[in-house]
């Protein structure tokens, strides 16, 4: 657990640059199932930005067509003003590399220990570092979640909220500039669910990241995001500050607060 006490003001914007991320017209369905019908929505730098929707209304579908997990059937998707459609193989990866994905269930591999779990990615993509350079990655890292005294625990050995802090630990080895988070707070109790809505601010404060955050956690959402959108039948149906949501005159838009 993290013992310092975070100050949750949320962080200014900068809002006339171009943003980081840049999606028009998105559209992806499976079958004649139509997920996404036409989604646009952007980023800023800096920014954390919370996707709301019912289940089913496409969010984790959303960030994992901006990374390429899934292909999008039309629409346009720019990271760092690159039109991703345009890059090959070599230019995507590098684009991929300063993004970060937290996954809904942390994705640790099972049989590494949390070391291993941090090491790979930076063996895998920064092959040049030396051993003590790995090791001092790993240890930012896991200083950077609370979790120092974890570093040859077992997956297994961890509690759901601790391997949310092992995942985002992962995530940030790379330093990313983007982190995408799949439901952050998932199956936690309502402390630990607070204590990983605050790391989320804390990094976005120390690494002057931007994020996506899907989440159906409202605390969450209210704690987190400079900016909500809510998806709603594949678009984005309303778009505001928390505050400014939560007195929509629009029903629908207000089942989200109650």
């Amino acid at each position: 657990m993290i013992t310092e006490e975070i100050n949750i003001e949320k962080v200014p914007v900068a809002e006339n640059t171009a943003p980081v991320i840049d999606i028009k017209g998105l559209k992806k369905s499976f079958g004649d199932h139509d997920v996404l019908q036409g989604v646009d929505l952007h980023v800023n730098k800096g920014e954390n930005l919370v996707v709301l929707g019912k289940s089913g209304s496409g969010k984790s579908i959303l960030i994992k067509c901006l990374v390429g997990l899934v292909k999008a059937d039309a629409g346009d998707i720019k990271v760092f003003e690159k039109d991703l459609s345009g890059l090959d193989s070599k230019q995507l990866n590098e684009v991929r590399i300063r993004i970060g994905f937290l996954f809904q269930n942390s994705a640790l591999y099972d049989s590494m220990t949390v070391r291993q779990n941090l090491e790979f990615p930076l063996k895998r993509h920064s092959k040049d570092l030396l051993a003590s350079e790995v090791k001092n990655a790993v240890t930012e890292a896991l200083e950077n979640v609370g979790l120092e005294e974890a570093l040859e625990k077992m997956p297994s050995e961890l509690s759901g909220g601790m391997r949310k802090r092992i995942g985002l630990a992962r995530t940030l080895i790379l330093k990313p500039e983007i982190i995408l988070y799949d439901e952050p707070t998932t199956g936690l109790d309502t402390i630990t669910s607070r204590e990983i809505s605050e790391l989320i601010l804390s990094i976005q404060k120390k690494n002057k990241t931007s994020s996506i955050i899907i989440t159906h956690d409202m605390a969450c959402a209210k704690l987190t995001g400079d900016r909500l959108v809510i998806l709603k039948e594949g678009v984005i149906e309303a778009e505001g500050t928390y505050e400014e949501l939560e007195k929509s005159e629009d029903e629908w838009v207000r089942s989200f607060f109650i």
